[in-house]
C-alpha cells in the first residue's frame, strides 16, 4: 500500500476519533506494521502537509500532526456514503452540472472533473455531468472553491425520455464493471471473514494482526468511492452485489475492532493523550478517501 494513502486511512479509521492528533513517533511505529520505514513516513507526511490535508504541531522536542479543516470536511463527505448498508430512494430529480472552462485554465478543469467523479457525478457528453443524488451543496462549494462562477450552469430537471432513466444510467456509468468489481470484492474478503472471525473467536490471532487486516480491509473497500457513485435504489440493478459487499464490509470490521484499537491504542498512548471519555470500540462510521 502506498504510504501516504495509507496514512490518511489510519487518519480516517482511528487517529480522528482520539483527538485528530499523533506524535509522528506513534505513527512511524503504525507504519511499520505494514513494512513501511521512518524515512517513507515522514517523506509522506511532507507531502501531506504542502498539499494542505495535515498541519503540525511541536510540543516540546515532539512533532504532532492532525488533519486540517480540508481533510475533516472530505472525511466527513464519504462517511455518508461508504457506510451505507443500503442505497437510498430516489426523488425523481436529475442534478445536471454543464461547465466551459477555457483551454488556458486546463488545470483547473481536471481538478473538478476529479472532484466531479469523487462524489459520484457521471458524464453523458463533453463538459456536461448528471448525478440522481442531491448533492447541491458538494457543487455549490466547488464552484465557491475554484471560483468558476463565470463557467457553470447547473440545474435540477426531469427526465422526460425518450429514453428511461435506467438507459441514462447506463450512457453515465459502466454499473456492469462496478458490479465485478463488488464481486471481486466478496469473493476475496468472504473467505478472509470466515477464516478470521474463526481465528479471533478462538485468540488466534494478535491484536497488531487484526490492527493490519482492519486497516488492510478499509483502505481496500474505500477504494469503490472513486468507482460507485453510490445510485439510489430505484436506479441499481436487480442483482446489485454493492449491498452484499457493504453487509460482509460491516461484519469483517466489528469482528476486528476490539482488538485493533487494542493494538493501535497501545501505540498511541506513548507520546500522546489518551482521553478516558474516547469510547472507540463502538465506533463505526469512519470514511477514509483520500488517494
Amino acid at each position: 500500500m502506498n504510504t501516504r494513502s495509507l496514512i490518511f486511512t489510519i487518519y480516517g479509521d482511528y487517529i480522528r476519533h482520539y483527538g485528530n492528533q499523533i506524535w509522528i513517533g506513534s505513527l512511524i511505529r503504525l507504519l511499520k506494521e505494514f513494512g513501511h520505514n521512518a524515512q517513507a513516513t515522514r517523506a509522506a507526511i511532507s507531502r501531506m502537509s504542502k498539499q494542505g490535508w495535515i498541519q503540525s504541531k511541536k510540543k516540546g522536542n515532539k512533532s504532532y500532526y492532525s488533519l486540517t479543516d480540508r481533510g475533516v470536511k472530505r472525511i466527513e463527505e464519504a462517511a455518508k456514503r461508504i457506510y451505507k448498508i443500503k442505497p437510498e430512494k430516489w426523488d425523481g430529480k436529475w442534478r445536471i452540472l454543464i461547465y466551459t472552462i477555457p483551454e488556458e485554465k486546463r488545470n483547473l478543469r481536471d481538478e473538478l472533473r476529479k472532484e466531479l467523479i469523487w462524489s459520484g457525478f457521471g458524464t453523458i457528453s463533453n463538459s456536461c455531468w448528471l448525478s440522481p443524488n442531491p448533492l447541491e451543496k458538494q457543487v455549490y462549494d466547488l464552484i465557491d472553491k475554484y471560483d468558476i462562477q463565470p463557467y457553470v450552469d447547473f440545474f435540477i430537471s426531469e427526465y422526460n425520455g425518450p429514453h428511461t432513466s435506467a438507459q441514462l444510467v447506463e450512457k453515465c456509468w459502466n454499473i456492469e464493471e462496478i458490479n465485478k468489481k463488488y464481486e471481486e470484492f466478496i469473493s476475496i474478503y468472504s473467505q478472509k471473514y470466515i477464516i478470521d472471525k474463526h481465528k479471533v473467536q478462538k485468540g488466534e490471532i494478535s491484536d497488531a494482526e487484526c490492527f493490519v487486516e482492519r486497516t488492510q480491509l478499509v483502505h481496500e473497500y474505500r477504494k469503490f468511492l472513486f468507482i460507485d457513485p453510490g445510485l439510489p435504489e430505484d436506479l441499481l440493478p436487480k442483482e446489485w452485489m454493492g449491498n452484499h459487499a457493504a453487509s460482509l464490509f460491516s461484519d469483517y470490521y466489528k469482528i476486528l475492532a476490539k482488538p485493533a484499537n487494542r493494538f493501535f491504542e497501545e501505540v498511541f498512548k506513548d507520546g500522546n493523550e489518551l482521553s478516558d471519555k474516547t469510547d472507540t470500540y463502538d465506533v463505526y462510521d469512519h470514511p477514509f478517501i483520500i488517494q
